[in-house]
């Protein structure tokens, strides 16, 4: 399953919102510095689609707050 996730570091609190089908948008506290903030995501969406983190992959925008997952 791919899903597009807009993620927003450095924020109070740690939420998922699921705007669409395939569609979130994900709070995370950690800053965006050296892909803190990735592994705060990829670890947010393990929690909420209950799957390894090690089957989570960001397929694109690793550098960008608009990123396309793949859920295995």
């Amino acid at each position: 399953m791919k899903i597009s996730v807009k993620v927003k570091p450095n924020s109070k609190t740690a939420k998922i919102e699921r705007i669409s089908e395939e569609a979130f948008i994900a709070n995370v506290k950690a800053s965006p510095q050296d892909g803190k903030a990735n592994l705060a995501l990829i670890a947010l969406l393990a929690d909420y689609f209950n799957v390894p983190k090690s089957r989570i992959t960001i397929i694109r925008g690793a550098s960008s707050k608009q990123k396309l997952i793949e859920i295995l």
